[in-house]
Order: structure tokens, then C-alpha cells, then sequence
């Protein structure tokens, strides 16, 4: 028999249901209970099924057989195409076949080019945050398309994977407090966010309950990543910690208020009793991760607040802070959608969770799992 993962002693505790209570409701022993979470006892059919109903999950969030472990990438020999900035381990390259050669090319980090569009604002000007737009397309209807907000650059990664199933992830970018914000109010089907509670150390889970009625969100998570500061190219600075952002000769960029990255920033300043202005470029703002990085990687500043991956499209340093989750938050009523489900289940496909993680900094593990 293979090994089964057993998750049950965990989302018992997490009910606060004790096992002599979820013994008598499934009808075994309190022993058998023990016994099942240590794993020297695999339940049948029956009981897994009881398991499930009384706890509120699925069966397979108790037991499953352990994943496979992920086969290593495969290596190419490639040109790369000519003109391209030097290249550093790790970098993202998009590959094509040109006559008989494999050639690599650098995507740009920062979009240099016009972006994709189904319509152009009319002449109208809007009113009540509504106005009119000439469509490009009269034939679509744009119904298998997801609008996700947030700021995590690697959902890029799930819109690329989305694909092959026929949707289209529509990417807006905004910050967790912004797209959570945007999720209350209807106007999106998912919101990414990354924010910790500081009295408990929690991701996501307490604000989400503030916001939101009971049982009206469902939470899913995305990924677990590395956040801390961006430094130049082999840190000129030596920088090593948040203290170091007080001195004269560094200058930061920050992030908006709202956002995960200024809220972790703000919780060390406030436990190194630090204030804002004590930090040359406190007020200086870039409006996400990739932004950020971009100013440290053009000398404009000498640091920020963003992932170990946004360091890395850039091969800048990193001097991780902390690892934390980063969750999308779904309207129950939206689950059921096709496009949704497809959603989740490239969550959960072992070829998307290897790309994302070979971004760097990113731990696709638990991509895909349901915490609400």
C-alpha cells in the first residue's frame, strides 16, 4: 500500500473539534482517531467519507497519495539572439525555432510595446464610472474571459497555462488592499492579496474576514514566495536589513499605501522604531514589484520592497525578510463557473507549478489548496 498523506489531526485542531467528540459523530473508537493521524491506521471508504462530512472538507483534503516528485528540466543547447543586455542565471528567456536553430530571446520585464486591447475608449468622457467604447471584435462576447486583480507578476505564468483550456486571464494590476476592495464591490472574479495580520502573523485569512460576510469567499492559495529588499547587483551598498534603510547614503522606492510590500516594510520600521522619514525616498512611490525593481536595476534608487522573483528578472540582489502567502480570494457564487475550475485545476498541474517556482523565490507546493 502507498504511502497516504493524513491531514487529519491538522484540520481537526484547525475546527477545534477534539477527537473524542469526532469519534462518537463518526461512530469509532477516540483510539481509532489517534491512530488515523499517526498514520498506523488508513480508514475505508466509509469512514474517510463521515471523516469528510463531519470536518466540512473533502476527502482529499484528509488523505492522498504523495505527488510525484517533479522531473528535472530539460536542457537545450540555444543561440541567443544578437543585441540582447548580458545575460545571469536564472533569467526568463522565450525560445522559437528559426530555420534550424533554437534561439533564446530575453522577454523585457517592463512592457515596452502597446499592450493587448479589444476596444478604445470613446470620446464620451466617462460619468458614475461609466462610459462608452468602440469594440474592435462585434462578434465577441468576451464570456471566457477571467478578471483577476492583483500584484503578483507571476499569475502571468497561470494566464500563459490558462490558455490551452480556452481562457483568457485578464490581468489587472492592483494591490491586495485595492483588489480586495475591487472583489467586495463586484467588479472583479478574483482578488490576489498578500497581507499579513500583524497580531497573529496570519496571511490574508483575517483581513478577508473583516471584509467579507461569512462563507461568502472562498480562499485559495497561489503560492508561498519570498519577499524582503532588492538591492543592486551584488549589494555595492551592503545592505543586510531594514536598519540599514535609515542611513544617509541609501535611498529606497516604496510602494502605495494598501499594498503588502509597504505594510511589511512599515512593521519592521515600526519594530526598529524608525520612522518614515528617517528613509530618503520613503515617499518616492512605484506601483507594483516589477516597478520597483526597475528603478533599483536603473540606479535610480538603491533598494526597495519586493519578491526575491522581481529581483531576479533583473539579476539584482535579494536580502530576504520573510516568506508569506500569497492567496486569491473567489466569490462562492463564481466557483462553479468552467472558466474558474479550469482555473483551479492548472493550479494543481505539476508542468505550471514548476515554471512558476523556476521564477525564483516562489514554493508552488500548496498552489491550489483551500483554506476558506
Amino acid at each position: 500500500m502507498p504511502e497516504i498523506e493524513n491531514h487529519l489531526g491538522t484540520l481537526r485542531q484547525k475546527r477545534g473539534i477534539s477527537a473524542a467528540h469526532l469519534a462518537r459523530t463518526v461512530g469509532v473508537t477516540r483510539q481509532t482517531i489517534y491512530a488515523m493521524e499517526a498514520g498506523s491506521y488508513v480508514p475505508n471508504t466509509a469512514v474517510a467519507l463521515r471523516l469528510a462530512q463531519a470536518l466540512e472538507v473533502k476527502v482529499e483534503d484528509l488523505f492522498a497519495l504523495p505527488k510525484a516528485e517533479p522531473t528535472g528540466l530539460r536542457s537545450e543547447e540555444v543561440t541567443m539572439l544578437p543585441g540582447a543586455e548580458a545575460l545571469h542565471p536564472g533569467q526568463p528567456v522565450q525560445l522559437c525555432h528559426v530555420n534550424k536553430r533554437l534561439v533564446a530571446s530575453p522577454p523585457s520585464p517592463v512592457p515596452w510595446y502597446f499592450p493587448a486591447s479589444d476596444a478604445v475608449v470613446s470620446s464620451k468622457l466617462p460619468k458614475n464610472g461609466r462610459t462608452d467604447v468602440q469594440v474592435f471584435d462585434a462578434a465577441d462576447d468576451f464570456r471566457n474571459r477571467v478578471l483577476i486583480a492583483g500584484c503578483d507578476p507571476g499569475i502571468s505564468v497561470l494566464a500563459h497555462h490558462l490558455q490551452s483550456a480556452g481562457v483568457e486571464l485578464v490581468l489587472a494590476h492592483r494591490n491586495s488592499s485595492q483588489s480586495l476592495k475591487l472583489l467586495k464591490d463586484g467588479c472583479v472574479h478574483i482578488a490576489g492579496t498578500h497581507l499579513r495580520d500583524e497580531s497573529s502573523g496570519e496571511s490574508n485569512l483575517p483581513e478577508i474576514g473583516r471584509m467579507f460576510p461569512r462563507n461568502s469567499v472562498a480562499v485559495i492559495t497561489f503560492a508561498v514566495w519570498e519577499e524582503g529588499i532588492v538591492t543592486a547587483a551584488g549589494n555595492p551598498k551592503g545592505i543586510k536589513g531594514i536598519e540599514d534603510l535609515a542611513r544617509r547614503d541609501v535611498h529606497i522606492v516604496n510602494r502605495e499605501k494598501g499594498a503588502g510590500s509597504r505594510a511589511l516594510l512599515d512593521s519592521h520600521l515600526k519594530r526598529l522604531k524608525i520612522e518614515g522619514k528617517q528613509v530618503r525616498g520613503y515617499d518616492r512611490i512605484a506601483p507594483g514589484h516589477l516597478p520597483a525593481a526597475w528603478q533599483v536595476q536603473s540606479g535610480q534608487v538603491d533598494c526597495c520592497i519586493a519578491t526575491r522573483a522581481a529581483a531576479r528578472v533583473f539579476g539584482l540582489g535579494f536580502v530576504p525578510l520573510v516568506s508569506e502567502r500569497y492567496d486569491l480570494a473567489i466569490r462562492r457564487q463564481h466557483l462553479e463557473m468552467p472558466s474558474i475550475q479550469a482555473l483551479l485545476d492548472t493550479l494543481n498541474r505539476s508542468n505550471y507549478r514548476r515554471e512558476l517556482e523556476s521564477l525564483g523565490g516562489y514554493d508552488a507546493r500548496a498552489a491550489g489548496q483551500r483554506l476558506l
